[in-house]
């Protein structure tokens, strides 16, 4: 007995040794590839010494003495930092994910090879002014650098994720900068699927209730009798993807949900403009965001930029600063096309039967051979094969339908927007910038020293005004009065310059009352966050940085403090106490806190988490018996649907009444059976004391490594989370996931947070969401994720000696 014992033990301490071993190991392979941040290198493509000098959060302050030396600069450290994250971004945009992940991105892949979005960045890159094509071949000559030094000194591959997937990384190209640019701009558009989801609720609902559940649908769009047949699905049973951590195609309502707002000299207490901003895009580790300094020959420019993009994408320089959000342009348009009974090569245009474009492409699969794909192409783009865009669902039997899309064009110059905003030093010269901007549509918010403006950005598709589905639900593409009249011009783009108010704002919402077809869009991202943006904005005379802090992190609901009187009009409790332990005491206890709250989404408090399930539950109540299985398509509660029903407007209390029953239920009878539904709901997730119970802890922001975010042990090295305040509609934006398991985890939120003060630039602040090292053994892989949770910020100087006076690192970059 004591020889086995003697022998296990042996055994145990031997696979313990190893085990600590394979892990000393693997670290040591993996803190290979930690950049030294004071190492000098001998570098070949600059013209004289670039400087390079990073402060305690590794921020790097590039000091080259050309444009393009310091652009070079960018490239080298977006590689030492994001050179991961760099290569899916690059190959997400090539279609050659599958290569690394086998079939589990091959969906990906097709849509991307569909797109053929890399060949229209190829064109593109060609298509640049001299310039322009120099900058860019200076960036990427500085992320082959760090190629080279990598391979040069064996520094780990570049990325740990390297040892685990492949160690072949293709030199960096002008035409991958473009291409993220264009994963940039389908990530931020979600036009096509909001297209197809009003053409499925039209074959469902009435005109009238479908304006309730879509309240921006115009009218034309329902006096289509023709459409209904072309709409019957082709094939029922083929279910939307679920959405991965690397596909650029997000769903509805995850497209885009940012803030940016600007104060006149007129309205702020020192005389001097403001700016916030704050994009929202999906959370990951690392963020999209990077933040940089950049000397250029116009001067320094600061703020925040996305690793393979050469630029300060939002930020400012000693004259401008400039923010962004989404503008949710409908720059997409699907095309119903019927293929020829006799001939499944051709389809049906305006003069007749005409030949698809056919070109064959080979996706590559990790361990498997390659799979060929037909791609078919027609005079509106490219087909789009089920399940994509959930298109199947509206197309017919001898149908296919085909994606118009402004980006998807060789002659796009927008990555000069990039290049050009940090040396534009006046609103007046932001704004003639903007104007090479294609794709992606963003609203840019604009402060120098004097003056503010707000610019609608990117270019429209001009649609002929007797267009059958004006852009809001797809069209027949046979019918030449459908086609596209080419892109309308910038000028008709909407702008205000020096408006009286002294303020400009944007959260996504409506920015022009036009109607079709200078209309913008028919489902604009915000309907809530405006509303008290407007009040806070308005709220006093004067602002300074520290109210612009405040709005920019407001965790007040606007939804909640509108809609919560309504739905709980007729149940506050006024009656006896109930039982303690009973569900009657659980339910009166959430009434009379609700009763009290005033709408702040404070992560400590519960009263957001009972005011979300319950507004779910309503939601869920109202729509199920009309909506059927559509009611996945709403997982989130539209507050403006809601107010709609309990207001009556137009009939809509219609909603509240269960059809397949024999009473007429009322809206006050689904309110109450639904705070049943939620408190039950809760109970069975976060246990049956309500003062228990935590919005932060549902709530929880998951910032989540895109490939390895859920393999056991590394998802708790590689992942971030945080407890979250905030909610879907507050001006600190927490959009939930809708979903199972966690249907309130934030999903959707600021990565970068930047208030820009003109009456002292150097006090200007920024933060990002994670750090900025996409390397989990590195100290800045997360440094910065208490400071934005906290709604904290970090002050960056264009003064040079702030920088070096803090050093952190400086590394030197010569000629070779």
């Amino acid at each position: 007995m004591f020889t086995i014992f003697k022998w296990l033990f042996r055994i145990f301490a031997l696979l313990t040794v190893l085990a600590i071993g394979a892990l000393a190991l693997a670290y040591h392979f993996a803190a290979g590839s930690l950049p030294d941040y004071n190492a000098d290198y001998a570098v070949q493509g600059i013209d004289a010494p670039v400087e390079i000098v990073r402060d305690n959060y590794a921020i790097p302050h590039i000091f080259g003495t050309t444009d393009r030396d310091t652009l070079y600069g960018l490239g080298f450290v977006h590689a030492q930092d994001r050179l991961w994250q760099m290569t899916m971004l690059r190959r997400t945009a090539q279609g050659r994910l599958s290569e690394l992940f086998g079939r589990e991105t091959l969906p990906i892949d097709e849509l991307m090879r569909t797109l053929d979005i890399y060949t229209y960045s190829l064109r593109a890159a060609e298509n640049q002014s001299a310039e322009t094509k120099a900058e860019l071949q200076a960036y990427a000559d500085g992320v082959n650098a760090w190629l080279r030094i990598v391979n040069e000194q064996a520094l780990g591959r570049g990325a740990p994720e390297f040892f685990l997937f492949t160690n072949q990384i293709e030199p960096w190209t002008p035409a991958d900068s473009i291409a993220v640019l264009k994963i940039m701009a389908l990530q931020l558009t979600d036009a096509g699927q909001r297209e197809v989801r009003r053409a499925k609720l039209s074959l469902q609902l009435s005109p009238e209730r479908l304006k309730d559940i879509l309240p921006d649908a115009p009218k034309a769009v329902l006096d289509l009798p023709d459409f209904s047949y072309l709409v019957a699905p082709q094939d029922s049973r083929l279910a939307e993807l679920a959405p991965h951590p690397l596909s650029p195609l997000r769903p509805i309502g995850e497209a885009g949900a940012s803030n940016a707002f600007a104060a006149a000299g007129n309205r702020t207490a020192s005389g001097s403009p403001l700016l916030a901003t704050d994009p929202h895009l999906g959370l990951s580790a690392p963020s999209i965001w990077y933040l940089a300094r950049l000397e250029l020959e116009s001067g320094g420019a600061i703020g925040s930029t996305i690793p393979g993009l050469p630029g300060i994408l939002i930020g400012r320089n000693e004259g401008l600063g400039w923010g962004l959000t989404a503008s949710y342009l409908d720059d997409q348009d699907f095309y119903i096309e019927q293929v020829n009974p006799d001939n499944p090569d051709e389809y049906l245009t305006p003069d007749g039967f005409a030949p698809f474009e056919v070109r064959q492409t080979i996706i590559g699969l990790k361990g498997e051979p390659g799979l060929t794909r037909k791609l078919r192409h027609t005079r509106h783009g490219p087909v789009i094969p089920a399940p994509h865009f959930n298109v199947h669902s509206v197309t017919p039997q001898g149908h296919v339908a085909a994606l118009s899309w402004t980006a998807l064009s060789a002659e796009d110059t927008s990555i000069e927007m990039v290049l050009n905003m940090m040396r534009a030093h006046s609103v007046s010269e932001g704004k003639q910038v903007s104007e090479h901007l294609l794709s992606p549509s963003l609203n840019l918010v604009l402060a120098d020293r004097q003056n503010i403006a707000l610019q609608s950005t990117g270019r429209a598709p001009a649609r002929n005004p007797r267009q059958q589905g004006e852009g809001a639900i797809p069209s027949a593409g046979w019918i030449a009065q459908n086609d596209w009249q080419g892109l309308a011009p910038f000028s008709e783009n909407p702008t205000v310059t020096a408006p009286s108010s002294g303020i400009v704002v944007n959260t996504n919402n409506r920015v022009t009352d036009e109607k079709f077809p200078q209309h913008w869009t028919n489902d604009w991202g915000d309907t809530q966050r405006i509303v008290r943006a407007q009040k806070l904005l308005n709220g006093r005379e004067y602002h300074t940085l520290g109210s612009f802090i405040e709005i920019q992190t407001d965790i007040i609901s606007q939804s909640a403090r509108t809609l919560l009187p309504m739905i709980g009009r007729d149940l506050w409790y006024t009656g006896e106490p109930a039982e303690a332990g009973t569900p009657a005491a659980l339910r009166q206890q959430a009434l009379e806190a609700m009763a009290a709250w005033n709408g702040e989404m404070n992560e400590h408090s519960f009263e957001p988490l009972i005011y979300t399930t319950w507004l779910r539950a309503v939601q869920r109540r109202l729509i199920i018996d009309d909506l059927g299985p559509l009611v996945a398509d709403f997982e989130r509660p539209d507050p403006l649907f809601i107010e709609r029903v309990f207001r009556g407007i137009d009939g809509a209390s219609v909603w509240c009444d269960v059809t397949q029953s024999t009473p007429v239920e009322t809206c006050s009878q689904i309110a109450s059976l639904a705070l049943d539904d939620a408190l039950v709901d809760l109970s069975e997730r976060f246990g049956s004391r309500i003062d228990g119970w935590r919005w932060g802890a549902a709530h929880q922001a998951l910032h989540k490594h895109q490939v390895l975010g859920d393999v056991p042990v590394l998802q708790w090295l590689l992942n971030i989370r945080q407890d979250t305040a905030g909610g879907d509609n507050t001006m600190m934006v927490g959009i939930t996931s809708g979903r199972e398991p966690n249907p309130y985890q934030n999903i959707h939120s600021a990565g970068f947070r930047g208030v820009f003060d003109f009456s002292d630039p150097n006090n200007s602040v920024f933060v990002i969401a994670t750090g900025q090292s996409g390397h989990f053994l590195s100290q800045h892989y997360d440094d910065l994720s208490l400071l934005w949770r906290r709604g904290e910020y970090i002050p960056m100087s264009l003064d040079p000696a702030h920088a070096r006076g803090g050093a952190d690192g400086i590394t030197m970059l010569t000629p070779n």
